[in-house]
């Protein structure tokens, strides 16, 4: 606590203050265009930082990192244009909240969420550090293999009515991921002669074009004047809405938290992980993507646990376990910095000055965008014929600047399509974007585990922690399917 007192002493000076708050600043106006998620928005102003001293600099880019991760849930609580995948189940409640007069409570519940998650992450940063990150070695690849099988199980709360459309949506999601190069072998497969399909489907254009284009289809097909016509609701959420969102914020903390810290765990897996815990808790689940404040207050909350959960690692270890960890590696060795446990032994007043600043800015963030909402949620009464046009153009410059290319511009479109035909016959996307993120993760995984065992699944029960993600895995299937394990049962008997 020493240390962390000097390392205060020196977050609070006027510059390294200044440094903070630039880039919470600048991180939340970037992190709002749809497509430049953290990592995005960190490779593009990194240039910024290169005329500061090694810790200003730090300072700086880690205010970008969390101010990007709130500016993704703007436009999709008011637009339902998720920015990134970890922002797809924000889209399914904050929209719906949006449409009802509820925008402000969305995004300030969002705020609330991310500042409860960053302080918990961060204490978990300063005390937990290492038998934290020694966990997280301790997974191998049967281990990722047992724990995406577990994630899968997610489908049943975003699957809405029909459980076998979720898991058909899944399987194309899957096969969708599954074109352009072997992973393994780096031979093209299901490119059907295209050399453009080689490089396979970036999630983001295929996000613009499921929720966000596919969403204009829709409201122009049903004639819509605008997004919400009546008069605004509070902005902050009040009461039972308050506490139900408070302790939603907890539960997402403690997932992402506990998955966060683990190489290679993406935060959009994350955030369906912690949507699926929140809907089972619920006395009431099926308001869960009907505008249920919960749903938005554990998905933001889970969505920046894991995010700077993955400061863990990087700090105590070395080891960055995302890209935008991955991307604050290499600022560090810009300055000829090794992250690890000599960071904190050869530059301590550096370490604890930056973990200081972490907790600074994530106060900075909340002071900075609560008063915010009543702006950003007028947006929802702007006249669609204008807002439509305008968010279909960012979703196209969303989907192409991701690679540079009209490939994803078309693709885009296609989902779009697909979209507008699914929403129409009520068919669930988030599935789909489920099968998309977790297929080419679950693969990579099982196959590297059969090279391990030489093709033997006896592998499995030898690692406890993979034995246990099973069983959970089982006991989550039967829990969810027992009334119909019941009635099968019946007819049997």
């Amino acid at each position: 606590m020493g240390d962390f007192f000097v390392g205060l002493q020196h977050a609070i000076s006027p510059l390294y203050l200044m440094y903070c708050f630039i880039g919470a600043l600048l991180g939340t106006v970037v992190g709002v265009l749809p497509g430049l998620g953290p990592t995005a928005t960190m490779a593009m102003l990194l240039p910024l930082t290169a005329y500061l001293d090694p810790t200003g600099a730090i300072i700086m880019l880690a205010g970008i990192f969390y101010g990007a991760m709130y500016g993704g849930s703007v436009t999709s609580i008011l637009l339902n244009v998720p920015g990134e995948a970890s922002s797809i189940l924000t889209a399914i409640d904050g929209y719906q909240m949006t449409k009802q007069g509820r925008g402000g409570e969305a995004l300030a519940i969002a705020a609330i969420g991310s500042f409860i998650a960053g302080t918990l992450a961060i204490v978990a940063l300063q005390l937990a550090a290492p038998p934290l990150a020694d966990l997280g070695l301790k997974f191998g690849a049967p281990e990722y293999v047992a724990l995406m099988l577990f994630c899968f199980t997610t489908l049943v709360a975003v699957s809405g009515k029909s459980k076998l459309r979720g898991i058909l949506m899944a399987t194309l999601g899957m096969l969708i991921a599954s074109i352009g190069l072997d992973p393994m072998t780096g031979r093209p497969r299901l490119n059907f002669g295209f050399t453009a399909m080689m490089k396979g489907f970036d999630v983001i254009p295929v996000l613009m074009g499921l929720f966000g284009i596919a969403e204009i289809l829709s409201s122009a097909n049903e004639g819509l004047l605008s997004i919400y016509t009546g008069k605004l609701g509070r902005m902050i959420p009040r009461g039972a809405e308050l506490v139900k969102g408070l302790y939603a914020s907890l539960r997402g903390t403690a997932v992402g938290l506990g998955l966060g810290i683990l190489p290679g765990m993406m935060p959009s897996v994350i955030a369906f992980v912690a949507y699926d815990v929140e809907r089972r808790s619920s006395k009431h689940p099926e308001k869960f993507g009907t505008g249920a404040i919960e749903g938005v207050a554990s998905v933001e909350a889970s969505n920046n646990a894991a995010s700077e959960a993955g400061l863990i690692p990087l700090l105590s270890l070395g080891l960055p376990t995302n890209a935008a960890c991955a991307l604050l590696f290499a600022s560090f060795t810009m300055y000829g910095l090794q992250p690890g446990p000599l960071l904190f032994s050869q530059h301590g007043e550096m370490a604890w000055t930056i973990i200081a600043s972490l907790y600074i800015g994530n106060v900075i963030l909340v002071i900075l965008n609560l008063p915010l909402v009543g702006l950003w949620v007028r947006l929802a009464m702007v006249p669609y014929r204008y807002l439509g046009p305008v968010t279909l153009a960012i979703c196209v410059i969303g989907a192409y600047s991701v690679r540079n290319t009209l490939f994803d511009v078309w693709t885009a479109i296609a989902f779009g399509i697909l979209g507008y035909l699914m929403k129409m016959r009520d068919w669930p996307a988030a599935p789909l974007i489920l099968g998309f993120i977790l297929g080419p993760a679950l693969e990579q995984h099982f196959r590297a585990t059969l090279q391990m065992s030489a093709g033997s699944l006896d592998i499995f029960l030898s690692r406890p922690i993979a034995i246990l993600f099973l069983v959970m895995t089982a006991a989550v299937l039967i829990l969810s399917y027992r009334k119909s394990i019941a009635q099968a049962f019946k007819r049997s008997g």
